[in-house]
Order: C-alpha cells, then structure tokens, then sequence
C-alpha cells in the first residue's frame, strides 16, 4: 500500500476516499472474466478506475469492493500495479448487489473521512477534472453531487412491450434531463443514513444519488465529461480502447 499524506485541498481533517464496487459479472460483455477484469490497453479496466480516481490530490484512499470470492484474487491484481504515493488502498469482500457491496465499502472507511466518492469500476477513463469537480462540490456544502451530461437524444417513455411495439406514454422535455455518471460524491454522513434507511427490493439499488433523493436529501449536478462513458458493451470496450490509444500517442508514451 501507498503512504499517506494530508489532503491538500478544504480541510486537513477532511479526508476524501473513494469505494469502487466491482463485484459483478459484467453479463452483457460475455461470459468469462468479470467486467471489472477485462482488459483495456493490457491493464485490467478496475485498475485504469483506481488510477483515474487516485488522479485527484484530494484522494487518499481506494476501497475497491470484490467479488465475494474473488478478493484475495483483486488483491493480488491491486498489488502488482502502481498507483500514486498519496492514495492508499484496500480491499474487501463485497455483497449479492451492488447496493451491499457500496455499505460494506462504506463500513470499511477510517473515521476520518468525511467526503465519499462511489465509482463504477466499468468507468475506467474518467477526466481528473471531473473528479476533482465532484470532490470541490461537496466540500462546498452539497450533501451529494453527481457529474452528468444534457442528452443528445430525444427520449421517449414507453409501455414496456416483451418485443411487441410499445406505446409512447410521454416525451420528457430534453433540455431538462442529464444522463448520470460517476464517481458520485457524498457527504458521509449523508450517504451512510442513505444505506441505513432506504430499502430497495431486489436486485438493490444502482444509484446513490437515487437514495440520497428519497432521504429528501439535494442533490445537485456538475458538468460530467463524454469520456467518463461506462463500458458495458463490446462496442463501448471498442470506443474504450480508442479513447486509450489516442491518449498515450498524446501523452507520447
């Protein structure tokens, strides 16, 4: 693990920390390594996460959230690979849901933290900039932040139809609706009471920012970045690996 130095930005006894919940199987890129695993530009997609996140100075610690029986496994993964000296990271066994593995995540943050950052392991590009923007956000006074961006599609709701033509119920103004990516930030506090009190059946939560919403809780938005896109599809690890290729001929590595 990496050593540890005071956050340089709001508070030194603020600290920021950062739960990647990666314990799924990732079905809709195919069966085999879980999506999290997958590998992008020969580095596994969870560590391009890590390192996106640990970009930020404000980040002091990763808590990457395995699958139940894959821990020792990513733990090895995290060992073997260099992130920068100021983030520390652990990792833990994580839940049946993506809503389990966020609280264990939560519980196993040090008290000191007091800014929460949950991040899709799936989104393994995300610009320093928007991390650093959701970070300044909640130190602001936001109990919870989400980076976002406006909608190029018009958007239809529709009667869900089992393959048959389905029926417009509405058209939503598009000017008012943003499509939601991570990491999403928290004040502690608040996304701790979130996990504590809002149950959700099933197959649990998939948005924190949608249980901070049911607290009564405000949720604000910052401008989200069209490279922090979740790769979920084979076209998207595609896109992904473009994405990647044309940074490095940037960077001149």
């Amino acid at each position: 693990m990496s050593p540890m130095s005071p956050t340089p930005a709001g508070s030194s006894h603020s600290r920021t920390a950062v739960v990647i919940p990666a314990a799924g199987r990732g079905v809709r890129l195919g069966p085999g390594t879980p999506k999290a695993l997958r590998a992008l530009g020969g580095v596994p997609m969870l560590i391009h996460a890590v390192r996106a996140m640990a970009a930020s100075r404000a980040v002091t610690l990763v808590v990457v959230v395995a699958p139940p029986d894959g821990a020792p496994e990513v733990k090895n993964l995290m060992d073997g690979h260099v992130l920068p000296e100021h983030t520390d990271y652990v990792v833990v066994p994580g839940g049946a849901t993506r809503q389990e593995s966020v609280k264990l995540g939560l519980d196993a943050l040090p008290e000191d933290v007091s800014v929460v950052l949950v991040h899709d392991a799936a989104r393994p590009l995300v610009p320093v900039d928007t991390v650093d923007s959701v970070i300044e956000a909640v130190r602001g006074g936001a109990p919870a932040v989400v980076p976002a961006l406006p909608l190029a599609d018009t958007v239809k709701e529709v009667e869900p139809g089992d393959g048959a033509p389905e029926s417009v119920l509405s058209t939503p103004v598009r000017a008012r609706l943003r499509a939601v990516q991570t990491p999403q930030g928290f004040d502690r506090g608040t996304l701790a009471e979130a996990h504590e009190r809002v149950a959700v059946d099933g197959e649990g939560a998939t948005d924190d920012a949608g249980m901070v919403e049911r607290l009564g809780a405000p949720v604000v938005v910052v401008p989200g970045h069209e490279e922090a896109f979740k790769v979920t599809r084979p076209l998207d690890l595609v896109l992904a690996e473009a994405v990647l290729a044309r940074r490095r001929a940037n960077d001149g590595f």
